[in-house]
């Protein structure tokens, strides 16, 4: 009767056994390290990096805790912060500017855990320390930038037709193209349409001149919207990368805004310069045409902006983008003939097919090369072209630091953003708080657990012991779930682990209870620990098939933190089932259910009605 076969006892061992392997690596903590990888994406770090890294820190009689090749990148353990940042100081200068070398943290767990993909849970802002940005998408920007670059694919395939057209220019949420004689018109109309499906033409005529008003589908700007975002995300994630964060956040948030959470982020201030800035780069004509005078004394040409060049003074751009920076393929930091800092950049084939163009029609003219950092437009330099650049490859020189072409390079090569960002909400949680937070919500869950057990030994004797047990099992599993599923734990994530405890005991007290119910009908111990089982079996799956529900829309329907919260209530329901059912049962089964003649129960005291009769 209160006997499982063999094979439900091995569920039961193996799961048992397998809980604790893949619950060991939260144990061992984790340890300050630096992570070394090329700046290049095409490069790949090997052995003979791992060497050089090696030499480099003997050579300065840097202690280190031990040193692996892992993802295309060479990391390296110290014992403290101190030792960590020190020697992230003498990596950089080593290695010089071809490597990203960034603060990090590894987990302590034995190589033979790693090898068997056992590996510590993935611990959220508020329990590791970090960063936590809010960005907002400039949809005003991003709709600009693409009618800029339509602007410009509109003037090159009237060109390669040999359309005669008299200017292309913007004028607010539309492209004006302006033409001398219908005939040019009509043929650029027909041309825009086979190319351009994105595009809606309005056709007006002003004086002698015949006007063709290009604007946006309604469509098409939806889903330029959505695709700025997702770009967006994308880059930022491409940064991050190159920052060489672990566990990063990075997701959407309503229609468009973006969250950035850096859990384990020591260097804050790098982080928020990093991704706080939305560095891309436009190439125009300088405006030659006009006075600079001028246009310092207000009359500025409709067709041209006033900016002041890095280092010199001012001078007058044209507004018509001749390349933007999405048609970079690679950005390294570096130094001129003249050996000062600068950006060395490769386009891609349009790009240099664009530039060689740009660069053969110009000779002797002069180009400026505008960086836009957080909506702020500045001319780096604009110096004279000299001749036609067919390669496709870019030098930026000017007034900056080998640190910032640094900085440059990174933004530029992680890909340019879709539109400008800027960030609404900005939170920095220390490390010491996090640590904090770990210990009250251990102790939380520590004391709970132990008020739980004493209450239920006391109150159900062996059987409650055993209910302790099998809580025990339950906790243990849970957190080998949330580490094989690499699972990110926040704080409201600790908050359902304790909600767990609670909700998991309630199972064995319907248990215990339906146990005392039978044998108050007199009935044997045998039986009623049977029937206990089985009858409070259809309670507790109700029961937690409502709370998963409640979960399961949680999940859905939350974001953020109560998603967390979702994910490890979920998982604690399904675990509490399997504890609460199976494992107690065993445990059971293998105490009592071989003992035939089992005249009492150890589940404390049964209270049994009398008859009074009179």
């Amino acid at each position: 009767m209160n006997r499982y076969p063999l094979w439900k006892y091995l569920i039961v061992l193996v799961s048992v056994l397998l809980g604790l392997l893949y619950t060991l690596p939260n144990f061992y903590g984790e340890s300050p390290a630096i992570q070394i990888s090329p700046m290049r994406t095409t490069d790949k770090a090997d052995t003979s990096l791992l060497a050089r890294v090696e030499g480099i820190l003997k050579k300065n009689n840097i202690p280190v805790n031990g040193m692996l090749f892992e993802l295309n990148s060479v990391k390296v353990r110290f014992s403290d912060t101190d030792i960590q940042l020190k020697a992230k100081d003498i990596l950089q200068a080593g290695l010089g500017n071809g490597y990203v070398v960034a603060l990090n943290l590894l987990s302590e767990s034995p190589q033979w855990l790693t090898d068997i993909s056992a590996l510590p849970m993935y611990l959220g802002l508020d329990l590791r320390g970090g960063v936590h940005f809010l960005l907002q998408v400039d949809m005003k920007g991003a709709l600009s930038k693409s009618l800029d670059r339509f602007s410009a694919d509109i003037r090159s395939s009237l060109r390669e037709e040999k359309i005669r057209y008299k200017r292309v220019s913007r004028e607010g949420l539309q492209i004006i193209v302006k033409f001398r004689d219908l005939e040019s018109r009509d043929k650029a109309t027909d041309e825009i349409k086979n190319n351009y499906e994105d595009l809606s033409l309005r056709e007006h005529d002003l004086e002698d001149e015949f006007h063709l008003a290009v604007s946006l589908k309604e469509t098409a700007l939806k889903r330029m919207q959505d695709s700025a975002v997702q770009q967006n995300i994308t880059t930022l994630r491409n940064r991050v990368n190159e920052l060489g964060v672990a566990e990063p956040i990075i997701q959407q948030a309503g229609a468009d805004r973006v969250v950035v959470q850096l859990p384990g982020v020591q260097d804050t201030a790098k982080a928020k310069d990093i991704l706080g800035r939305t560095a891309t780069l436009e190439l125009r004509m300088v405006d030659e045409e006009h006075d600079v005078s001028l246009a310092l004394s207000g009359q500025n040409p409709s067709d041209s902006e006033l900016y002041t060049e890095r280092g010199g003074g001012p001078v007058l751009v044209k507004k018509q983008v001749m390349l933007t920076g999405d048609r970079i393929n690679d950005a390294q930091p570096g130094f001129d003939n003249n050996n000062r800092p600068a950006v060395h950049l490769n386009l891609d084939s349009n790009g240099a097919r664009t530039f060689k163009q740009l660069t053969r029609e110009n000779v002797g003219k002069r180009m400026a090369i505008l960086l836009i950092e957080k909506n702020q437009k500045e001319v780096i330099t604009a110096p004279v072209i000299q001749e036609e650049i067919p390669s496709g490859r870019v030098q930026i020189t000017g007034n900056m630091s080998i640190s910032e072409a640094r900085d440059i390079s990174l933004l530029l090569r992680a890909g340019a953003l879709a539109a400008p960002m800027d960030i609404i909400e900005e939170r920095t949680v220390g490390p010491s708080l996090g640590a904090e937070n770990i210990s009250r919500g251990f102790n939380s869950t520590l004391f709970g657990f132990a008020a739980i057990a004493i209450f239920m030994t006391v109150y159900y004797l062996i059987f409650g012991f055993i209910s302790v047990t099998a809580l025990g099992v339950n906790l243990l599993l849970l957190i080998a779930l949330l580490s094989i599923l690499q699972a990110t734990l926040t704080l409201p994530g600790m908050a359902a682990i304790a909600l767990t405890i609670g909700m998991a005991i309630d199972a064995n007290v319907l248990i215990n209870e339906r146990i005392r119910d039978e044998l108050r009908n007199g009935i044997s111990p045998q039986a009623a620990i049977s029937a206990g089982y089985e009858r409070a079996f259809g309670t507790i799956l109700d029961a937690n098939i409502t709370t998963l529900i409640a979960g399961i829309a949680l999940f859905a329907f939350g974001s953020g933190p109560i998603k967390g919260f979702a994910v490890v209530l979920c998982l604690g329901i399904l675990t509490s089932m399997f504890s609460a059912i199976m494992v107690s049962r065993s445990l059971v089964n293998l105490l009592y259910g071989k003992r035939r003649k089992l005249e009492t129960v150890p589940i404390g005291q049964v209270w049994k009605p009398t008859n009074n009769k009179r």
